[in-house]
């Protein structure tokens, strides 16, 4: 056997992405998106400061 006939095959390389034009619609698309990502960050990040929303889980009476 001569070269790389019963080693590993070479992956072929993957085409190079075109750069798209983008109109004001997908700019001001994108950047609402970025806008919703940051407030829910925030949000997040508020909620996780707090201690749960709901106190003292399953009550049980004092009877048996």
């Amino acid at each position: 056997m001569s070269g790389r006939a019963g080693g590993k095959a070479k992956p072929l390389k993957a085409p190079k992405k075109k750069a798209v034009d983008l109109d004001e619609e997908d700019l001001a698309y994108k950047a609402r998106l970025k806008e919703e990502q940051t407030k829910l960050k925030e949000m997040q990040q508020k909620a996780a400061g707090k201690g749960p929303l709901v106190g003292g889980g399953i009550k049980k009476s004092g009877k048996k």
